[in-house]
């Protein structure tokens, strides 16, 4: 189960976009609202998450994933049951992901230390000691994933995709929804 969670203030697109991908591709995907499951996003459009953050289950878990937005990133850096299924997911080995903002929580909670990342332009003096990768989509290191930003929604949800479930049905959900990048 991929678990994405939602903050009040979310981008829209680096939540929605990456779900539809891994939903695509047969991988068990949830919305997951931090208070309630009636979230609104950064740009207004109000989403109903599939479920609340109490009912997730970190035993299920394969991957979690932290849309940006920097209302959505305070939302979760405000939560301290959002930050600390963060830390148990992380002390697990379990998949991160993190676009635009919020690799910024992964690199205030340490986990990015010495790793390669990537977050929005601008917000890199917020990563710690990251090895940011300017000008890079996605980037890959171990167990955590992180995107540069909205435009890079396709890619990383790509990347989420051939993660769990490898390159051949990563290249039939891009090919399926037409992508060309």
């Amino acid at each position: 189960m991929v678990y994405i969670l939602l903050g009040e203030g979310f981008e829209e697109a680096e939540a929605l976009v990456p779900a539809d991908l891994l939903r695509r591709a047969g991988v068990e995907t949830a919305l997951v609202g931090l208070e309630d499951q009636m979230v609104t996003g950064s740009h207004g459009i109000t989403v109903q998450a599939d479920r609340t953050l109490e009912e997730v289950d970190l035993e299920g878990m394969e991957m979690l994933v932290l849309p940006g937005g920097l209302g959505g990133v305070e939302s979760i850096q405000m939560n301290l049951f959002a930050l600390a299924l963060i830390q148990r997911s992380y002390d697990r080995g379990i998949y991160l992901a993190a676009i635009c903002a919020a690799p910024t929580i992964l690199a205030h909670q340490g986990f990015l230390d010495r790793r390669k990342a990537v977050c929005y332009p601008g917000m890199e003096d917020e990563m710690g000691s990251a090895v940011v990768q300017k000008g890079k989509n996605v980037v890959v290191d171990g167990h955590i994933i992180t995107a540069e930003a909205a435009g890079s929604a396709f890619d990383f949800g790509l990347k989420l995709v051939e993660t769990l479930r490898g390159p051949a049905a990563a290249e039939q959900v891009r090919e399926s929804v037409h992508y060309r990048c």
